[in-house]
């Protein structure tokens, strides 16, 4: 035992080496650093990812009632097969941290607004839908059920999940950008785009998995000039458009697209605008 958070949380090591959080009632009453753990008190057991400090993750853990946390790990457990990848401890962590939160605000009645509920919709049904099922598991545990927008920002957590970071603000940027994007698209073309047709849904995908390479630094760039020359004769109008969505994507992400990723921006912009004609 590394470090007691306080009566039911503590910070150990595993056989391996690796610093953990681990979570059950009375795990850290009357022992101190260096104590050997009771594993059989041991109900959670959550890792600290992507190089998060293990005590400030602890200290998170801590601070959420045991009850939330619990809630928030059925209800993603409720939700498995519908989630790309399994629930990790970042996910179940922030679910937990933002439902302790909505309960807390439902208690004082306190009432917020999301905004983003449109594009959320729009930019990940699927989520939602989860998202829509997670809240009426959690309800069903409630005296008191938290109002159906809560299932907004639990949609997304979901999508945060993907990225395999406990740091929302990416996803915040990512659906801001996704709506400027559609609005550059809806300029050009003076009228709105469907954001529903297969298209518009693998363009999403797309720029999904392009933020997560962009974050990693790991564009496509497989030199395929002569493809890139090539799309460019045969879509030039997509091209045009595709050159005005770079230039917001290098503007919020403040860094430059590769020639390949800006290929593939044509091709999908090409494909909506097939749609869009022929609605």
């Amino acid at each position: 035992m590394l470090r007691i958070f306080n009566n039911n949380v503590v910070l150990a090591r595993d056989a391996s080496g690796g610093e953990l959080i681990l979570t059950g009632r009375g795990l850290g009453f009357q022992t101190k650093p260096g104590h050997q753990v009771d594993e059989t008190k041991v109900v959670r057991v959550f890792h600290p990812e992507d190089g998060r400090n293990a005590d400030n993750f602890g200290a998170l853990v801590a601070a959420i009632p045991p009850e939330h946390l619990a809630l928030a790990d059925q209800a993603l457990q409720k939700a498995r097969r519908d989630l790309p990848t399994p629930a990790s401890s970042t996910t179940v962590v922030g679910l937990a941290d933002h439902l302790s939160f909505a309960i807390k605000r439902l208690r004082q009645g306190i009432q917020l607004e999301y905004p983003l509920r449109a594009e959320v919709a729009h930019l990940y049904p699927d989520e939602l839908r989860t998202a829509q099922r997670v809240l009426e598991f959690v309800n069903t545990s409630l005296h008191q059920p938290l109002p159906e927008e809560e299932a907004v920002p639990i949609a997304l957590h979901l999508v945060n999940a993907g990225f395999a970071t406990g740091d929302l603000s990416l996803t915040y940027q990512m659906t801001g950008v996704f709506t400027q994007l559609f609005e550059v698209l809806e300029q050009a073309y003076e009228r709105p785009f469907d954001r529903d047709t297969v298209n518009a849904a693998r363009f999403i995908t797309h720029l999904r998995y392009f933020f997560v390479r962009a974050r990693t630094g790991r564009q496509l760039d497989d030199g395929a000039s002569r493809l890139s020359k090539a799309i460019r004769e045969s879509y030039p109008e997509a091209y045009g458009i595709a050159l005005k969505l770079q230039a917001v994507l290098e503007l919020r992400l403040g860094e430059p697209l590769t020639e390949d990723e800006v290929t593939y921006l044509t091709l999908h912009v090409a494909r909506m605008v097939e749609d869009h004609r022929f609605r």
